[in-house]
């Protein structure tokens, strides 16, 4: 086949329609087809409610509403004839296998030859699945696993059968590679692949390990979470987080599955408490609750957790375990006394066993191992880079003292690691011995590869500057959460000249989880608290100066965010030649939601967007207006897309689905601009004046009448309204640059002396959000 423009799916249940969802956010048009119910009026009624119950969850199925236009609602009894539009099949139907092989009899009657069919099955080999089906229907299947919710989550498990055809199964990793920006992990035909298979022993061992030993299930996710890699939620927040009623079906499934003998059944017992809640309609998050809940009595919102012993709910507690923050590192936890050591030690030590025996079972391949539960279960560390840190000669010694089999994989490792770094290269350790280089895919650029066996051009405490050849350059925030502060500033400025000097572009990237959450508060607070005003006021000057000189530098310079991008995040895609952003990125100039105004230059830098786009009235108000309620309001684009429609990023901005592929992408944008070269010209921009402040100002305080704005929001709208008028400048006026952000700058530090302000930098330093004054 030449390629996938259009696509199939079967089954427009939870899966199935965020499967169709993302297909259609990646530009690709979809059937989706169910089955007809029994009196419908509507024959396409299944597909199409899913359509629409799509469009209102959250989180957002679609990166934009114009996405589930690209979705079109059909049934299979009036048009399966209509599968010989398309390129490739997606199989989302129940898990039997009789309906299955029915359903694929009549695919393969009006399918065209070479088209892919696929199933999502995690649970039924491929082999049972394709028993009886004609050669010409074996050769193109193939089983690909998505996981839940298909947008967000980046893994895909691709099996293939022995006469899978390789050509088609290339064609359908690389279109679930770039176009759905999917890491896909090859896995041999075995039940439950990788992911599912290694992640349910680790919840089982873990509930089980919890209910024995009497931890509370706050601490055992305190213990399960950050110190060993894995999502804050622990395994019970996981467990709420999927749904409980999925736990036990996944869990029966692989034991029909797998052979007795396999270690998975070690791991297993009925817990009736689980059965209970999920009976009273406690599911997890999506249902009442389940190991944690919400209780809304006497008006208050009161988080609880339930105790494992009585299964009666009581106020959740924070987990009191000091000792967990002494701790370095996952082997220090393991050897600590008492409960937490022993739970901890019952559960990874378990799950690690169970990872090393399923090498040659699921997969030859230790990389793709923990490739799967790093995507699939979204752990820091897979399960083979997890025994590097604990340490493999601790492992098996411990295994061993406990009176458990040793695997040969473990006993074998002789001192080594599983992962290497030998000559600037990655390397993992293959199952007869030796070392073999972690290869990247064709136009896949980590900067943590490049960053291995090299020192960068430039670093300080918050930053770094990379070579990345061909004469670019990539500027690397490494503060905490990559917050921007003035050793930010200082870098990039030194940055600037040296890229002048020496080098052709500059890239601003990173690998962290966030490309910025924006200026460092706690600094800002802290130079509050001791009335240090002049060294904010600074700092305020210093980002202002420094974003400017990137904006007017002599080379192009492309911005490749992924994840959130806000406030002063936001503000340096701003002054990009070019974004390249990862689909997911959440883009905002979030500044007023903590009481400030952006001034960085973020409120210049939109109007000017706004007025020359074209998009609306003429006069300057409207692009006033506009930009005033984005800003106002806090509006943090859910997409990139979306972001796009925000003006966050230029129509002409690219976009990159795949996470892996950004730093390339981003590269390539950056020297197609090289040539010919020049930086922008300074715009001036004509501003309401105080006229146009006030009617802004009278629009805030409508909003705070009907009780969506407080009094400190009215102060803060008004100090952007002065803004973005043009403060007392006459009708009309026309300003530069420089005066909108001296009128920027002015506005910043008045807000930041009021206590309301400084109350609300106190609430996002605490719990993530401000407190509304």
């Amino acid at each position: 086949m030449s390629g996938i423009r259009k696509v199939a799916v079967i089954g427009a249940g939870v899966m199935g329609s965020g499967i169709a969802a993302h297909v259609a956010n990646a530009g690709v048009p979809v059937l989706l087809m169910d089955i007809v119910q029994e009196g419908a009026t509507d024959r396409n009624g299944l597909a199409a409610a899913a359509i629409a119950r799509m469009l209102k969850t959250e989180p957002a199925a679609f990166m934009t509403p114009r996405a589930a236009k690209r979705v079109e609602a059909c049934n299979v009894e009036d048009h399966l004839d209509r599968l010989a539009e398309v390129d490739w099949i997606i199989e989302v139907v129940i898990e039997r296998l009789d309906a299955k092989r029915a359903l694929y009899r009549r695919i393969d009657v009006v399918r065209r030859p070479g088209t892919a069919v696929s199933s999502n099955t995690s649970t039924i080999p491929l082999d049972a699945l394709v028993d009886g089906m004609p050669e010409s229907f074996r050769r193109d299947f193939l089983i690909t696993h998505f996981f839940n919710p298909p947008r967000y989550m980046r893994l895909l498990e691709l099996v293939t059968g022995p006469q899978t055809d390789p050509a088609l199964a290339e064609t359908v990793a690389d279109f679930a590679d770039r176009r759905l920006g999917k890491s896909v992990v090859r896995c041999k035909d075995r039940p439950g692949f990788i992911a599912n298979r290694l992640g349910i022993t680790w919840i089982q061992n873990a509930i089980a390990a919890a209910d024995d030993l009497g931890v509370p299930v706050e601490e055992a996710d305190a213990i399960m979470g950050r110190p060993f890699g894995i999502p804050k939620t622990g395994v019970f927040g996981l467990v709420d987080l999927v749904g409980l009623d999925l736990i036990p079906h996944t869990t029966a499934s692989l034991r029909a599955a797998l052979p007795p003998e396999d270690a998975f059944h070690d791991s297993y017992r009925e817990m009736p408490l689980v059965s209970r809640l999920i009976a009273a309609g406690f599911t997890g998050r999506k249902g009442k609750g389940g190991f944690y809940r919400l209780s809304r009595t006497g008006g208050q919102k009161t988080k609880e957790a339930i105790d494992l012993a009585s299964g009666a709910y009581r106020p959740a507690r924070k987990a009191d375990l000091p000792e967990l923050k002494d701790a370095k590192g996952p082997r220090a936890v393991l050897d600590l006394p008492g409960r937490a050591g022993a739970y901890a030690w019952r559960v990874i030590g378990a799950t690690l066993l169970y990872a090393a025996g399923l090498v040659g079972e699921a997969s030859d391949d230790v990389a793709a191992i923990d490739e799967a539960m790093r995507l699939g279960y979204n752990w820091t560390w897979g399960p083979f880079e997890l025994i590097d840190r604990i340490g493999g000669a601790y492992l098996a010694d411990r295994l061993a003292r406990d009176g458990r089999p040793v695997p040969p994989l473990l006993a074998g490792l002789d001192g080594r690691s599983f992962y290497r770094v030998e000559n600037g290269r990655r390397q993992v350790l293959q199952p007869g011995g030796g070392y073999r280089d972690i290869v990247r895919p064709d136009g896949v650029l980590r900067l943590a590869d490049i960053r291995l066996g090299r020192e960068p051009l430039l670093t300080n405490g918050s930053a770094a500057l990379w070579d990345i050849g061909d004469g670019v350059v990539c500027f690397e925030f490494t503060s905490q959460s990559n917050a921007l502060d003035e050793q930010v500033m200082i870098l990039l400025g030194k940055t600037i000249k040296l890229v002048k000097d020496r080098y052709k572009a500059l890239v601003v990237y990173n690998e962290g989880t966030n490309f910025s959450v924006g200026a460092n508060l706690g600094l800002a607070l802290f130079a509050a608290n001791i009335a240090a005003w002049g060294e904010i006021e600074k700092l305020v000057h210093l980002g202002q100066q420094t974003y400017r000189q990137l904006k007017y530098a002599p080379f192009p310079v492309v911005s490749a965010p992924s994840g959130m991008a806000l406030g002063g995040g936001c503000e340096i895609l701003l002054h990009s030649d070019a974004v390249q952003a990862h689909a997911e990125s959440y883009i905002g100039l979030v500044e007023c939601g903590v009481g400030l105004v952006p001034a960085w230059g973020g409120c210049t830098e939109m109007l000017g967007r706004w007025q020359a786009s074209g998009t609306l009235p003429k006069g300057p108000m409207p692009a006033v207006a506009r930009v005033f309620e984005t800003v106002s309001t806090a509006t943090v684009a859910k997409s990139a897309e979306e972001a796009r429609d925000l003006l966050f990023l230029r129509p002409d901005d690219g976009i990159t689905m795949n996470r892996d592929r950004l730093l390339a992408d981003a590269k390539a944008r950056a020297l197609s601009l090289v040539a010919g070269y020049a930086p922008p010209k300074p715009v001036t921009l004509t501003l309401p004046g105080s006229a146009g402040g006030l009617a802004l100002r009278m629009a805030a305080e409508g909003f705070a009448r009907r009780g969506i704005a407080t009094k400190h929001d009215l102060v803060v709208a008004g100090e952007l309204a002065s803004v973005l008028s043009g403060g007392e400048a006459d009708i009309l006026d026309t300003l530069d640059e420089d005066a909108i952000l001296e009128l920027e700058r002015d506005s910043f530090m008045r807000l930041v002396r009021t206590e309301a302000t400084l109350d609300r930098f106190e609430s996002v330093l605490e719990t993530g959000r401000p407190v509304r004054n």
